[in-house]
């Protein structure tokens, strides 16, 4: 990777910003009111505002290996708290993609040392959708299968926090889940049925 370029590609993108309005920095610089909180997967061919085809200060976004919202992880829930309780964000979106890593790499009987217990949360994706993922012989479609249902308990994990649960109270923030086709390119919005899925287990989660 030549370092140089990159700097003379920011040069000429500052020029193609300034041309185009002036005071877009400035603009850019009093400060962001985003509507949506994206929870992408970090995977270096899956640009967030790209294949959304958004402009910076549109889209709070907060990336990391297969997508996952852990409650332990203090990353994802600082992000998710500032999101909603300062930015007021009005959606929350998590975005899986097909032929992810880290979603294959869990699929694998391998130790793979300090990603293991990362990789055990889809493990468990699988373990939950067992039957379902066991019953589809085409190992490819098992494994699309598998980064959809990923997507499905990762956005659980969001309605199960109290500051979303909060904020879809008083203001009806939303969750969605989608997937990026890697191999056309479309994004692909899951339309996951949260009100079924969430009617049996929402006795014990309900914080608010």
């Amino acid at each position: 990777m030549d370092f140089e370029k990159i700097f003379k590609n920011n040069e000429h993108w500052v020029a193609e910003k300034l041309a185009l309005n002036p005071g877009y920095f400035s603009d850019l610089s009093k400060g962001q009111t985003p509507e949506i909180l994206y929870i992408g997967c970090s995977d270096s061919r899956v640009t967030a505002e790209d294949l959304m085809g958004v402009q910076p200060g549109e889209v709070f976004i907060h990336r990391n290996v297969a997508n996952m919202v852990i409650s332990i992880d203090m990353n994802a829930m600082s992000v998710i708290n500032y999101a909603v309780r300062h930015l007021k964000v009005k959606h929350i979106v998590v975005c899986g993609h097909y032929e992810c890593g880290g979603v294959k790499a869990s699929l694998q009987q391998t130790d793979l040392g300090i990603l293991n217990p990362w990789l055990r949360n889809i493990r468990d994706v699988y373990r939950l959708h067992r039957e379902e993922l066991n019953a589809i012989s085409n190992e490819q479609q098992r494994f699309d299968r598998l980064v959809e249902l990923n997507v499905q308990e990762q956005c659980i994990n969001v309605i199960k926090t109290a500051v979303i649960q909060e904020a879809y109270r008083e203001r009806g923030l939303t969750v969605s889940g989608w997937v990026f086709d890697i191999r056309t390119g479309k994004l692909i919005d899951l339309k996951i049925d949260f009100t079924k899925i969430l009617a049996d287990i929402m006795e014990i989660y309900r914080l608010i």
